[in-house]
């Protein structure tokens, strides 16, 4: 878990992942625990598995490689029970989205932390904007949001259409001057096939790489809703932007919380924070245990 969240407590993160991930429970996740209460692992266990897991968007390719590793461990193992079969496929979908160096991923070494927000329009990144704000807050970081999606009406309207590296060349500024802690910059809504608009978004980072930000953060928001096209999308944008990880949005909203584990397997990118709800403290730091904990609890909760 990133660790400097630290004044929410980690029961309190917990309880948010557990009622984020509900929908998953009952459903993909649900089923998956039901297959490992028959007698014997058998052919027709695996055939089910696989396509739960497809179902539940963990991916084709990220479905193949947990059934093999799981097959290796069992014939490794000498397991024959199906329940520890089930605790080994947990242990190996853990392991795939358990990255061990991302609890300094947004810490503030420096002055300011510079977190670039980017992601397609409608996925729900201005929305998660205010949330990370209020979590830095509650540590008792300053914060100052820098608008530069100047491709919105609205934005044209209150900025007149001000360049979007100049947007952010300003208000790093204004942060230097008031000592801020935190600089978040909202991008526009860029879609992943406008070539243009990932060059403006490589523009900006140059500016402010220029202007010795050192410590320069790229978040990917993704609406969870959208699936394996949540994948394509992040694939998109880690192939024109150095990408720190994800923050997954909407998590509530959706039965499919396996695309989680295939933009770990097949981005090598970590999720970062998860949307757990509509409310302003709807955020929750990503803790791969309590996660995968989560997608096998009880349906019933």
């Amino acid at each position: 878990m990133l660790k400097f969240f630290l004044r929410r407590s980690t029961t309190e993160n917990k309880a948010k992942t557990e009622q984020a991930v509900r929908r998953s429970r009952q459903t993909f996740f649900g089923q998956m625990t039901g297959l490992f209460r028959r007698q014997n692992i058998d052919d027709a266990l695996w055939d089910e598995l696989e396509e739960l897991l497809i179902s539940a968007d963990v991916g084709v390719a990220t479905t193949f490689k947990l059934i093999e590793r799981l097959r290796d461990q069992i014939r490794d193992r000498r397991v024959s029970d199906p329940q520890d079969a089930l605790a080994l496929l947990k242990e190996e979908m853990l392991y795939l989205v358990d990255f061990k160096d991302t609890n300094q991923a947004l810490e503030v070494d420096e002055k300011p932390l510079v977190i670039l927000m980017v992601g397609i329009n409608g996925v729900g990144k201005t929305t998660s904007i205010a949330k990370l704000t209020k979590l830095y807050q509650e540590e008792g970081k300053s914060v100052l949001i820098g608008a530069a999606d100047t491709f919105r009406a609205a934005a044209i309207d209150q900025i007149q259409g001000a360049d979007p590296s100049a947007v952010a060349f300003d208000t790093l500024q204004a942060a230097r001057a008031r000592n801020v802690d935190v600089v978040i910059i909202d991008t526009a809504g860029r879609l992943h096939t406008k070539f243009n608009l990932m060059e403006e978004l490589k523009k900006m980072q140059r500016v402010l790489s220029r202007q010795g930000v050192d410590s320069q953060r790229v978040l990917l928001t993704i609406d969870a809703t959208t699936g394996q096209n949540g994948l394509f999308q992040a694939r998109a944008f880690t192939e024109a932007v150095d990408c720190e990880g994800v923050l997954l949005a909407k998590v509530d909203s959706s039965s499919k919380g396996g695309v989680v584990f295939a933009i770990a397997d097949e981005l090598d990118l970590p999720v970062l924070f998860i949307g757990t709800g509509e409310q302003p403290d709807d955020l929750a730091p990503f803790d791969p245990e309590s996660f995968v904990e989560s997608l096998f609890a009880d349906p019933d909760q």
